[in-house]
């Protein structure tokens, strides 16, 4: 069988948040053209890695190769969206301001916006159900129209790479079926997406899962991924499996084990 693209190639990648080491000494490699879900317990490295892929975040050691070249080499091709609660939805700007600042990416601060720009910016803000809240500011938006609208954002920005940082997070049901129907066209249109998240059933949907505890635990197909000897490593917990054979987070008997942080946690508050 011909060899799988990569998008994303790491080798012994090693990240430091703040005074800590964050990401051990891990490889990855992650699929062209596909959805890859990133799981894992706050606190597992989530966020630092996808900050690392984007170029935000520097490489204590290792070599991370995004898209044949380095993290900051490939910026102008990758668009990271952040979670709507890490931004401030306080700024005086409408949504289609927003997503129209993804195509200066292209056209640089002061370059001019386009009709093929505008067709971009329309499209993203039809896809992701927001066009009729064009000219409303994000404090007068719920949180999902939010999450919604920093979607768009991403996706007007065209990018063959597309980092979601978190973006079902906490979303009413809606808004979650939108994203994620965005999420696998993107997908079938030939893009590479990676979106962190702490849901094993979103996780499941998948064609490819990153399971981190500071570091790979696994990677694969979610089948390959999600079983519960890999879960009990990655979170310190008794996993159980449903009538269907499912593995289940059994928060009941969730306790700290030594030397492993307080780490799952059902309402979804960002990791570092």
């Amino acid at each position: 069988m011909p060899a799988v693209p990569i998008a994303v190639r790491g080798s012994g990648v090693t990240l430091i948040h703040g005074d800590r080491v964050a990401f051990r000494a891990s490889d990855i490699a992650v699929p062209s053209g596909e959805f890859t879900a990133v799981i894992g317990p706050n606190g597992s490295g989530k966020s630092t890695l996808l900050n690392a892929i984007a170029g935000l975040v520097p490489l204590a050691d290792g070599v991370l190769e995004v898209l044949g070249t380095d993290p900051l080499g490939a910026r102008s091709r990758t668009s990271l969206v952040l979670q709507a609660t890490k931004v401030n939805d306080r700024l005086p700007v409408t949504v289609r301001e927003v997503v129209t600042m993804s195509r200066y990416v292209d056209r640089g601060s002061f370059g001019l916006i386009r009709s093929s720009d505008r067709d971009i910016i329309d499209d993203a803000l039809e896809r992701l159900d927001v066009a009729r809240l064009a000219s409303r500011h994000l404090g007068e938006l719920s949180g999902g129209e939010r999450q919604r609208v920093f979607v768009a954002q991403g996706l007007a920005q065209r990018a063959d790479l597309l980092l979601l940082d978190e973006p079902l997070n906490a979303l009413d049901l809606v808004s979650k079926e939108v994203i994620l129907e965005v999420i696998f066209e993107e997908q079938r249109k030939g893009r590479t997406v990676i979106a962190t998240t702490h849901d094993l059933s979103e996780a499941a949907r998948a064609g490819h899962v990153l399971l981190l505890s500071g570091g790979v635990v696994a990677e694969g197909e979610p089948s390959e991924v999600l079983t519960s000897q890999h879960l009990a490593r990655a979170y310190g917990i008794e996993v159980v499996e449903s009538e269907a054979g499912v593995p289940m987070l059994d928060d009941s008997a969730h306790h700290p084990v030594d030397e492993r942080h307080q780490h799952f946690d059902r309402t979804g508050h960002a990791e570092h």
